[in-house]
């Protein structure tokens, strides 16, 4: 893990972000966190890191590479997945998840105890928008829910995070993954204001459930409801989001508008998963540009390093300001 004592760096705005047992420092440097699919569907890296023994040496290999911060997660949320339910359900049925909340557990509890009993000053974050596999991650040692939807898919999962005093990351998505591909495009403007409402939504649904401002981080979502170049529209406005008042974590990483960007050098056709780590980095630097605080990686030894030359620079930047 970098040492922060030796850094100088920014983050936009500098807060503290107040964990379930201890606090961040947004401020000082960019901070990443590193991801682990334990699912066999991932859209970047489905089936790799299913095994437990895998699982838990590929996370500590991330710590050893300098993630700050793990990210796992046990339930695919690729587009066209039924990750939240489906939205048609039958009259008067709560729409059925995907994957249940018996068997997220059972894939990712064993690797969250595996990597704390190796690491146990490890900072992990569980990647879910269900209460009862929230409940259960935290019991567990995790120090923050990241929820994709925001606190819109499980309304008992904002008084899980109320009760636990964790950190929480809030998502915005525009509708469920098996909606995305029939929704029409925004303009610049409209997509903005999307996103900023739908953020300042879940903003108001946890501070109703009595979670401290100081708790939250905003992630705009990229890829979650915005189609092709409206991620880029939007990460060129990204900074305009900081007006919610709490920092930004930004996920860019093997993102599917990446590949549709690349279409030239590939006769035509989207960049394949494992051809999008330069295009990643370039997509996560931007991010930190416009005032991310977190950046979400696969690959961290080169995420790493390009935060801490963006960080210099923008330390510069703010001396000379």
């Amino acid at each position: 893990m970098p040492d922060d004592s030796v850094t100088t760096s920014y983050t936009n705005p500098a807060a503290l972000w107040k964990l379930r047992t201890r606090t961040l420092a947004l401020g000082r440097r960019t901070l990443v966190m590193g991801v682990v699919n334990i699912t066999p569907d991932s859209f970047s890296d489905g089936g790799l890191f299913f095994n437990l023994e895998v699982a838990v040496g590929h996370a500590l290999q991330l710590l050893d590479e300098g993630a700050d911060l793990l990210d796992l997660g046990a339930e695919s949320t690729r587009p066209g997945s039924h990750a939240g339910g489906s939205p048609i359900a039958s009259a008067g049925a709560a729409p059925a998840p995907a994957v249940s909340a018996e068997e997220e557990q059972a894939r990712l509890l064993p690797v969250l105890e595996g990597v704390l009993k190796a690491r146990p000053q490890a900072i992990v974050s569980v990647d879910t928008y269900k209460a009862a596999t929230a409940r259960a991650a935290l019991a567990a040692g995790t120090e923050i829910i990241n929820d994709v939807s925001g606190f819109s898919w499980d309304t008992g999962l904002a008084s899980v995070c109320a009760q636990a005093s964790c950190g929480v990351v809030l998502m915005h998505t525009r509708g469920r993954p098996d909606e995305w591909a029939a929704q029409a495009q925004l303009a610049s403007d409209a997509l903005v204001k999307t996103v900023q409402s739908g953020l300042q939504a879940s903003l108001d649904r946890a501070t109703a459930a009595g979670i401290a401002a100081e708790s939250i981080v905003l992630d705009p979502g990229y890829g979650f409801g915005k189609c092709g170049t409206e991620n880029f529209r939007l990460l060129a406005r990204q900074a305009e989001l900081l007006a919610l008042g709490r920092p930004l974590l930004a996920g860019l990483s093997r993102k599917s508008f990446l590949g549709q960007a690349l279409v030239s050098l590939y006769a035509g056709k989207p960049a394949p998963v494992e051809a999008r780590e330069t295009a990643s980095l370039a997509a996560m630097v931007a991010a930190i540009l416009n005032g991310a605080a977190v950046v979400r990686v696969h690959q961290v030894p080169a995420a790493v390093q390009a935060a801490l030359v963006v960080d210099a620079i923008r330390a510069q930047q703010l001396e000379q300001a």
